[in-house]
Parts: structure tokens; sequence; C-alpha cells
């Protein structure tokens, strides 16, 4: 199409696909051209908003969002966006009140819409709110794996286990290729210790499906206790390739975190002041995430661990030959009994994290970070 007959659709249409390609640079870029065009576009000042919050610049995206709910008050889209800005700058129930008008608009049955409201009540940690959200969403939409998926996730981070392996069920029976439902079904059994149907969620997925190392190191575990495999065993390798792979990209994302710091004189800043979907910074989120995970602990001869606290208990379970073939469960039981005995220091095993501090205090080890 030639540029002189290029309206504000098509200039949103395209900002949008840049948008979804993850170039929130080029995608601001056209939206400053097109604004300059068609200042009175809602369409064009919600395409802003999204892209300024996808880059973490939240009061530039209150600002975009203020500006296309000031040209037409009840654009949905401009809620939505205006509702999670609110929310993630502190004033939930401002925002709160921007997710209750987009259903008094009678927008409650559109799926994608209700869906992204749930998500952002979810990531802002508002899970009680979030729970209900997708509720409405799977009564309204039973035939939606993503939405009973999103239930799944919002029940398990709400303690609700049965809720959870429920939800995720049904989501895999809507969508048996859902390999996020899978992996997160397969790491809820193996913490239930329920290796064999954990084996199975994990065995649907092949290893690209996997941004994190937990469900990897747990396939790998499994496969090599139940299947009796060894460490190089061909059907392990393209696994353990993988780990390789996501350890590489860690590294890599930590230079550039301290190229960043560097630039900062290094003094600490919070990464959301930093200019969630995005740019070549914000990308890098759940990179920031594991790297802000990582600790390290040494024990009493000597050795030491880094990694995640799963990470770490792992790599001290491979360590000891007597239970090297076993679960990491039956391991942190064992421990916790070996220093219950011989301490009196109870040490729990609900978690990694409570685990590895429980036998530091029995005096097992020393955590380091």
């Amino acid at each position: 199409m030639s540029e002189s007959f290029r309206t504000s659709d098509d200039y949103a249409e395209e900002a949008h696909q840049l948008y979804i390609a993850g170039r929130y640079d080029a995608a601001l870029s056209l939206l400053r051209e097109a604004l300059d065009l068609f200042p009175l576009s809602p369409e064009l000042h919600v395409g802003m908003g999204y892209a300024r919050l996808a880059r973490e610049e939240y009061a530039w995206a209150l600002r975009s969002f203020r500006e296309a709910t000031g040209l037409e008050p009840d654009q949905e889209d401009a809620l939505a966006g205006l509702g999670e800005t609110l929310i993630k700058l502190g004033q939930r129930a401002d925002g709160l009140a921007c997710f209750e008008r987009i259903r008094q608009l009678g927008y409650g049955d559109d799926h994608d819409l209700m869906l992204q409201v749930g998500r952002a009540l979810f990531r802002e940690g508002l899970l009680d709110h979030a729970r209900r959200q997708f509720e409405s969403v799977v009564e309204r939409h039973p035939d939606s794996s993503e939405a009973a998926a999103c239930l799944g996730y919002a029940a398990h981070r709400l303690g609700d286990d049965a809720g959870a392996l429920l939800w995720l069920r049904q989501a895999i029976d809507l969508n048996p290729d859902d390999v996020e439902a899978h992996i997160y079904l397969g790491n809820l059994l193996y913490d239930r210790g329920e290796y064999n149907d954990a084996l199975y969620h994990f065995g649907r997925t092949v290893p690209g499906d996997h941004i994190e190392e937990l469900a990897i190191w747990r396939l790998i575990e499994l496969r090599k206790s139940i299947y009796r495999l060894g460490e190089d065993d061909p059907e392990l390798r393209p696994w353990t390739a993988r780990l390789r792979d996501l350890a590489r990209r860690v590294s890599a994302d930590d230079r550039l975190l301290a190229e960043i710091e560097g630039t900062m004189g290094g003094a600490y800043r919070d990464p959301r002041q930093l200019d969630f979907f995005g740019t070549a910074l914000t990308e890098l989120q759940g990179m920031k995430k594991r790297a802000g995970e990582m600790h390290g602990v040494a024990l009493a001869n000597g050795a030491t661990y880094a990694g995640t606290w799963d990470d770490i208990v792992l790599q001290m379970k491979q360590d000891d030959r007597d239970w090297a073939g076993r679960s990491v469960a039956d391991y942190m039981a064992w421990v916790a009994r070996d220093r219950r005995r011989k301490t009196g220091v109870r040490v729990p095993t609900t978690d990694a994290e409570s685990f590895l501090r429980g036998i530091a205090a029995a005096g097992m080890l020393r955590i380091m970070g």
C-alpha cells in the first residue's frame, strides 16, 4: 500500500505485528510516526501504551493509556492496559476498577481479553482475583484449554494442589499438545512423589519446549532411575545438550546484567526502572528471575555447589553414591531423618530452600548466598 494512503488502522496493525514479534523498539518508532499523523487515534495510543508497558516504562505507559481513555473512555483494550499499569504502580483499587468497568461494559464473554486481565492479576500477585477471573472464563468457555491451565496455575499458587491437578489435567484433555501444562503438571506430580506420572508428562515434551532447567533435570533423573539408563545413554543426549544450551544463555545474560550494572556506576537499580514482554533488557525477564535465584553452599567437607536451590539439592544427591539412583524426595527425607537423629534439628523437606536452610541450621553446610 502507498505510504500516502496508510490509515491509522494500518499503522496500528503493523505496530501490533511488530509487538507480537517482540520488536518493541520498532513498534515504538512506527507508533510515534503514526501519532504525528493521527494524534486523535485511540488505537495508536493503546499500542504505544502496550509497547511502553512491555519496556517496563510504566509512567509513559500510564500516560498513553490515559490519552486513549480520554479520547474513548470505554475502549476495552485501553482499560485493560490502564488497569494493569495502575496495579504495577501500586494503585490497586484504581486498577481493579478498570477491570470491573470492562465487565460492566459487557466484555465478560471476550475470551482473550478476560484471559489477559486474569494473567495481569496473576503476574501482580493478586491470586484470589486472578483465580476468580479464570473461573469466570472457564464458566463461559468450558472448551478453553488456556483458561483451564491458567486456573490450574492459580490454584497451585494458592496452595490448592487438588484444584491444580484437576484443572491442569482438564487443560491437557482439551489440548494434549499444551506443553506448558505438561511441564507444570509434571513438576507438580514430581513434588508429590508420583514419579511415573511425572515422567509421562515430561515425556510429552521435547528439549526445545523447555526454557527452564528444573524439569529437564527431573526428566533425566527419572529416566536414569526408572529405565536404568547410563549417564551417556543416547536417549539422554538431547536433554543434556539442552541443559548446556540453557546454561550458556544464562551465562550470557549474567554478562549483560553486569554490563547494565556497570552503566549505573555499580549502584543497584530496581529493574522496573530500566528502559514485560520487552526490549533487549526486558525480554530477559525470565533470565533475571533465574539470576536472582542463584545461590551457593559449602559443605563441611569442603565441597561447594552453586545454582538454584533445586539444582543444589540435585547435585548433592548425585554426588552421594548411595543415593545417585534414587529420587530427590527420598534423598531429602533420608538426610532429614539422619540430621534429626544426630542433632535433634528438624529439617523440612517440603521444598529445596527450606531443606537446605534446615541442614544449614543442623551444621551440615554453610549458605554463601
